[in-house]
């Protein structure tokens, strides 16, 4: 897949301008969104990152298009996931409701411009050192364990300050305070969805846009669902039977191009099973799907 230096610009530019767009929406009448604003403009962004995909599809082919497809969902489903731990944040620093936007505004801005530069520092790696995949995948089973077992890292209802959250109380006001525990708070994050996403396609520009397409619209699926995501008891055990499914992909995929001497004497493993795009999206979509209904089907027998 060839995205040329044009390319780039016109994608970073059309990106920048809707992330603009967003920002001087919410600096001009800052409030809390209802509902059914907040429903049309999810629906504004998913729609928007199916079109991308189509656009994908008819200028590199099906299998890149599924890669988009397959890692948007993956970055989607677990930025639905963290945002209860951005609600816990709000609650613990008192943000009022009518300045939530805001503040979820600038805190996307800033996770997208980290996790820009751990994208980048990625790719480099895995363009140098083939033997990276092995460590991404063997972090993602770990991190589908530790979902299993204890729940999220970093996740969960118990919100623990980091030393430079705990440090910014002292020198900061308040806004800049939450702004830091939501960035670092997504930065962590990344440490498994960056990878996750890698584990699907190694191209950066993909990587890249389905980062970008699932961190735009969490804004608005904050006061969508941001309420409602307790309700989704299953969403965690779906999202470890993801991650663990793409980082044994990842382990195969990395046997394919072994260069490890210690391993099959530095030769590719020829016998090693190759995942295609169509079966990952196949599992993701319908791990999403059964869990999402299992969630709910739980929610209404507990109503009752």
């Amino acid at each position: 897949m060839t995205v040329t230096g044009w390319g780039w610009a016109a994608t970073l530019g059309g990106l920048g301008a809707m992330v603009l767009l967003d920002l001087v929406l919410v600096a001009r009448r800052p409030h809390e969104p209802s509902m059914r604003e907040s429903g049309i403009w999810v629906g504004v962004y998913i729609t928007l990152a199916l079109l991308f995909g189509l656009f994908i599809l008819s200028m590199w082919g099906r299998d890149q298009a599924g890669a988009f497809y397959a890692g948007w969902l993956t970055e989607y489903s677990l930025s639905a996931d963290n945002l209860i731990v951005f609600v816990i944040i709000m609650a613990r620093f008192r943000v009022p409701r009518a300045q939530q936007q805001r503040v979820l505004m600038v805190g996307i801005m800033l996770a997208l411009v980290l996790r820009g530069g751990f994208i980048a520092a990625g790719a480099a790696a895995i363009g140098r050192f083939s033997w990276v995949f092995y460590l991404f995948s063997l972090f993602l089973v770990y991190t589908a364990v530790k979902m299993l077992t204890q729940g999220e890292p970093g996740g969960g209802d118990d919100f623990k300050e980091n030393p430079l959250v705990r440090w910014s109380r002292r020198v900061l006001s308040p806004t800049v305070v939450v702004l830091v525990a939501i960035g670092t708070t997504d930065l962590i994050f990344a440490l498994d969805s960056i990878p996750a996403v890698f584990g699907l396609t190694s191209e950066p520009y993909l990587v890249f846009t389905a980062n970008v397409f699932a961190l735009m619209g969490l804004r608005q699926l904050y006061f969508l669902i941001g309420g409602l995501l307790n309700r989704l008891a299953y969403l965690s055990l779906g999202l470890a039977v993801i991650l663990a499914f793409i980082g044994v992909k990842l382990f195969l995929e990395a046997l394919e191009m072994n260069n490890l001497t210690f391993v099959n004497g530095g030769e590719p493993v020829g016998w090693a099973p190759h995942i295609g795009i169509p079966l990952s999206l196949a599992v993701i979509v319908g791990t999403l799907t059964v869990t999402t209904a299992a969630s709910l089907i739980k929610a209404k027998k507990d109503a009752r």
